[in-house]
């Protein structure tokens, strides 16, 4: 990392890389992103252009080493890059995450060195989009009862069934898939498959149309009797319900700072309001029930910042962090959706129109509840965590 100080100790101080990949964050945030916000939350559109850029900065390639055309930076600065841009806009800073750590990540961490060279550098410079599918219409949490199967022919899997709810499902160029490749609830019967868009048989569907992140494309992938050649898996067959669990517990990470980066734009907003607006003569900001509000707020975000961090910290060395990021997405995500609606009551009627960032932080908070494992589901991580010796 990282961090300057091990987990035992509570304070994290950022990094010279950090405050670098911060200002530079920023910076393209408030002249690529800003200016767009509303009009991409409007109308749903993903901004494809925009990550070619990003990419440029090294963006879409944090984790990944320089051999394969990555920045080759850790997660605690990954971290600071999505919070940056969820300050700013939660739909960037969400597929930016989706990118990273769900498709690039998952090569990243499972594939061979042949595949990592085919796939790692066109993901990287931001080249190519990445999607990842694991969740089905009626297979949430529930990833083992999949419908998606595979049949093997010769050197050949054909690939029947739809997966949903998945960032890039049109845009994205590339797919990691998680497939049943054996029988129905066992844990080494699904497979990691790495399809290419154009691939005969694969294709985006519905596109969702949602309550915030709207310019983050989110819809449906379809396959109708897809070949994907054997050379296509991602280690050895059966294993991709394994991997899968490895790579959310660094998707938690990520959706724990897209939680942060929200609160801390909410925050931010709601601490300039409240010096700006007046009444009774005076600032709201003067007013213990605002400044109360302030405080609280301040509180949360930094403990949700802590927790965060130290799954960064720890994932960064390697050690087991399972039960410390389910336990960030958590918090970190409530915190989120909480930091929000207190921003909308600081705002008061100003923060339920358009004209104010507060109520589109507020729309966008929620996902951060439900996507990557439900805050009810992390809980569930945490207590067998807890109770498992």
């Amino acid at each position: 990392m990282s961090s300057s100080k091990s987990t035992s100790q509570i304070h994290f101080e950022q990094t010279e890389n950090q405050k670098m990949i911060a200002g530079m964050v920023r910076d393209f945030a408030e002249k690529h992103i800003r200016p767009n916000i509303m009009e991409w939350d409007e109308n749903q559109i993903f901004p494809r252009e925009m990550f070619t850029e990003m990419g440029k900065l090294g963006l879409l390639g944090v984790l990944v080493p320089e051999q394969y055309g990555g920045a080759g930076f850790g997660y605690s600065e990954y971290v600071t890059a999505i919070v940056e841009l969820a300050k700013v806009c939660g739909s960037v800073g969400l597929s930016m995450a989706a990118h990273n750590s769900l498709c690039t990540g998952h090569i990243l961490q499972f594939a061979n060195e042949e595949q990592k060279k085919k796939w790692l550098p066109k993901l990287a410079t931001g080249e190519w989009i990445g999607a990842w599918g694991l969740t089905e219409a009626n297979t949430g949490s529930d990833a083992m009862r999949m419908q998606c199967v595979a049949k093997q022919e010769g050197d050949f899997w054909v690939i029947n069934g739809t997966k949903n709810w998945i960032t890039h499902g049109i845009s994205g160029n590339v797919a990691v898939v998680l497939v049943r490749t054996g029988e129905l609830l066992d844990s080494k019967g699904i497979t990691a498959f790495v399809i290419e868009r154009g691939t005969p048989g694969f294709k985006g569907g519905k596109k969702e149309n949602k309550l915030g992140m709207r310019a983050s494309e989110t819809a449906e992938l379809i396959f109708e009797d897809c070949r994907v050649h054997k050379s296509n898996i991602l280690g050895n067959v059966g294993e991709g319900f394994v991997q899968a669990m490895k790579v959310l517990d660094g998707g938690r990470i990520s959706i724990a700072s897209l939680g942060l980066g929200i609160a801390k734009g909410a925050y931010e907003a709601s601490v300039k309001y409240s010096k700006e607006r007046y009444q009774f003569g005076q600032p709201i900001a003067s007013f213990q029930a605002i400044a109360f509000k302030l405080a609280d707020m301040a509180t949360r975000i930094e403990a949700a910042e802590l927790l965060t961090m130290q799954a960064a910290d720890l994932k960064n060395k390697g050690l087991p962090v399972t039960k410390q990021s389910a336990m960030a997405k958590y918090y970190s995500s409530e915190t989120a959706v909480w930091a929000s609606t207190e921003a909308i009551q600081i705002f008061g009627g100003y923060g339920y129109t358009k004209d104010f960032p507060v109520e589109k932080f507020y729309r966008d908070s929620k996902l951060c509840t439900i996507g990557e494992g439900t805050s009810e589901i992390q809980k569930l991580v945490i207590s067998r965590s807890l109770l498992k010796d």
